[in-house]
């Protein structure tokens, strides 16, 4: 089986409406696209509106899925773009910042072991601001490039770089303090 054909018979019979294979699909990949969806808009109940939102896009969409990539890339693509769409309803704004600006004073301490933990991380990046959040996700947790972030997100490579480098200084300085 090619790595694009995964999960191709439970597709195909998505796409004649079958409702047991929606759920299947829905199954397989909603935890999943939840956590992206939460990393991204950082509210619980926003996450879970787009979660839906993005499946009943994948359902009515399905039948423009050429199976170029893997089904979870393209609904992951979906999520993706939704939340995105999401935040830019919400006015986010990713500004480019002056290089002698810095909004965290150099951290030179490293992150404690027990700072590192799954929750802790989590949580720390529900305190970055959406900007910080959304360039750092899309680079370090889905792996867009700086292209394709400066692309999604209509701003220079230059911002979507300075914006990642500023959220892992404010990531690793929200850790340290809560430990």
């Amino acid at each position: 089986m090619a790595y694009t054909d995964t999960h191709s018979e439970i597709v195909e019979a998505c796409k004649r409406g079958n409702r047991q294979a929606q759920q299947e699909l829905y199954s397989l990949y909603s935890k999943a696209m939840y956590n992206i969806c939460l990393r991204m808009v950082k509210e619980q109940l926003d996450a879970e509106d787009l979660l839906q939102n993005s499946f009943v896009d994948v359902f009515t969409k399905l039948h423009s899925f050429k199976q170029e990539s893997t089904i979870g890339a393209w609904i992951k693509r979906i999520v993706i773009n939704n939340c995105i769409n999401f935040i830019k309803k919400r006015r986010l704004e990713l500004v480019e910042l002056k290089d002698n600006y810095d909004p965290v004073a150099q951290v030179q301490e490293e992150v404690p072991d027990s700072a590192l933990h799954v929750h802790n991380i989590n949580e720390a990046l529900l305190q970055l601001p959406d900007g910080y959040r959304m360039v750092f996700t899309l680079y370090l947790m889905e792996g867009y490039d700086h292209g394709e972030i400066a692309t999604i997100l209509n701003i220079t490579e230059a911002t979507s770089k300075s914006q990642y480098s500023r959220a892992k200084k404010k990531l690793k300085h929200i850790l340290i303090e809560g430990v």
